[in-house]
């Protein structure tokens, strides 16, 4: 054990949220060890600064309710305790202990899963517990030194992750841990420690065995923290994409187009999220799931379906299927067949149904859609410019770029998805009205 005084670390008691200062001390007044720890000590020795603070103490859960009012116990496999100020809520959990098979259902290991785990011990039980060593160090309110079990400073001053124990038991024990450390490695820009990487292609199926629920909230963690673009190119690299979108894989490993297209996608959901903008989840998914919708789409329409009759099915078989291995909420499954149906909207540039798609709720998302795929050349770059212009142009404007389609771009526009020749695309859509389900019921 490595005790580090406040004279030889960076980090400041004004740094810290005064609800994470307000449970430490509470703690330490009633007697109790309160220590930070986590992500939010990592952080702010990296300089950065902690969304969030975690406590971990030697009081119970039960414990931590008595000494606050505003305690709520949540948890059956992890039993925490969150105190709430306001919107801030310090997640507090008692120090965990070693698994000795003889705590009944304190503790489960099934199949070298840990499926219960609250069986509780000491501070150093609970250092040599946590995942990474840059994840175990402990701030000490009482003197404001860090205390590290596991050489935790020393892996953060070389910028590197490194799981604690036998990688391989600790992967078996809780295989979401490999997604974690590509998490960590895309955010902190650090490397993978050997011992730690080499076993994440190998034991990377173990990942099927971990609920769709789970793994969804895991997937929001991995693309929407801001580095998505190199969390791809790791969970590529150590074959965990594959257990997280199979459908999707092939065109990983085949289509360079739809490699770029993810890439540009995940840059630019970086990009929105560095300046405070908000990405939906649904958008993420038409992009990661976009290859394999288009492929079933194609085998539809080779039977003799529309275009919207063949990308309705091929949506619902595509999510259906995808929600097996990552489970995504129905409320996410009209935005994201919203925003590939509206690729074949926005391709036809129909003169009476232009205007009406700005005013479609889901039409900015449909839009940088379209952007992107002109972006990699899936589609022609002039059409993402006559929309771009199209949705900027006020109503005189809008009508002669409509006329000007009409009478002079279709030819041009055919290659992109053009309504020509018009009879017959315009009856082939009726069709589709009738049978696409609610997505198209109001498109005129």
């Amino acid at each position: 054990m490595q005790i580090i005084p406040r004279n030889e670390h960076n980090i400041s008691r004004s740094q810290i949220s005064d609800a994470a200062l307000k449970v430490l001390y509470r703690l330490r007044k009633a007697g109790y060890e309160g220590y930070l720890v986590g992500g939010g000590v990592r952080d702010l020795l990296l300089q950065g600064n902690p969304k969030d603070f975690d406590v971990a103490t030697d009081a119970t859960p039960e414990d931590v309710r008595r000494l606050f009012r505003n305690c709520r116990l949540i948890g059956r496999r992890f039993r925490l305790a969150h105190v709430h100020f306001g919107d801030e809520i310090i997640e507090v959990a008692t120090f965990r202990g070693q698994h000795q098979g003889d705590q009944g259902d304190a503790g489960q290991i099934v199949n070298g899963m840990i499926v219960r785990d609250n069986v509780y011990g000491t501070l150093e039980e609970d250092a040599w517990r946590r995942d990474f060593t840059v994840n175990s160090l402990y701030y000490n309110i009482a003197d404001f030194s860090l205390v590290d079990h596991v050489g935790g400073m020393e892996d953060i001053q070389a910028r590197r992750l490194r799981m604690i124990g036998d990688p391989e038991v600790r992967y078996n024990e809780d295989p979401v841990r490999m997604l974690r450390a590509v998490r960590f490695a895309a955010k902190l820009g650090f490397s993978i420690e050997q011992h730690t990487e080499e076993p994440m292609v190998r034991l990377a199926h173990l990942l099927v065995d971990v609920p769709p629920a789970r793994l969804f909230e895991e997937v929001l963690k991995l693309f929407l923290s801001g580095y998505a673009q190199r969390t791809f190119e790791l969970l590529d690299k150590y074959h965990l994409f594959a257990q997280l979108f199979p459908q999707a894989q092939d065109g990983v490993d085949h289509q360079q187009r739809f490699r770029n297209f993810i890439g540009a996608a995940l840059a630019n959901c970086d990009q929105r999220i560095a300046e405070g903008k908000s990405v939906t989840p649904a958008f993420v998914f038409a992009v990661l799931l976009w290859y394999p919708v288009q492929h079933l789409r194609e085998h539809f329409m080779e039977r003799g379906e529309t275009e919207s009759q063949a990308m309705s099915e091929a949506a619902n078989a595509v999510l259906g299927g995808q929600s097996q291995r990552v489970s995504i909420p129905r409320r996410f499954h009209v935005m994201i067949k919203e925003i590939w149906h509206l690729q074949d909207r926005l391709g036809k540039r129909a003169p009476k149904r232009s205007a009406r798609l700005l005013s479609h709720p889901r039409f900015r998302a449909g839009y940088d859609f379209l952007l992107l795929r002109a972006q990699v050349g899936e589609v022609e770059a002039e059409l993402a410019q006559w929309w771009t212009e199209f949705a900027q142009a006020g109503d005189a404007h809008q009508e002669k770029m409509v006329r000007n389609f009409r009478h002079h771009g279709a030819g041009a526009g055919a290659a992109a998805g053009a309504d020509a020749p018009v009879k017959k695309r315009r009856r082939r859509r009726s069709n589709a009205r009738r049978s696409a389900g609610p997505i198209n019921q109001n498109e005129d």
